[in-house]
């Protein structure tokens, strides 16, 4: 076990802003939390999220049903 403080850095967490095919770390940290379960998200295994809204996604599911619930016209 280290003790840089680079390690130190990335505990916790990030604060990410969302971009089309990356994202920037404006916060250093090891994870964001699901914007719809909360669940953490390893930044390292962080592979959906919402550029318009800035939301991370644990999964594929969840993203989609993210994305039906943003676009689905109200009262169908």
């Amino acid at each position: 076990m280290s003790d840089f403080s680079f390690d130190k850095d990335f505990q916790g967490e990030a604060i990410l802003e969302f971009g089309d095919s990356d994202f920037i770390i404006l916060k250093a940290g090891s994870f964001v939390r699901c914007a719809v379960t909360g669940d953490p998200i390893q930044l390292d295994q962080l592979r959906y999220w919402n550029v318009d809204e800035q939301e991370a996604y644990k999964d594929v599911q969840i993203a989609k049903q993210r994305w039906i619930e943003l676009n689905s016209e109200p009262g169908k």
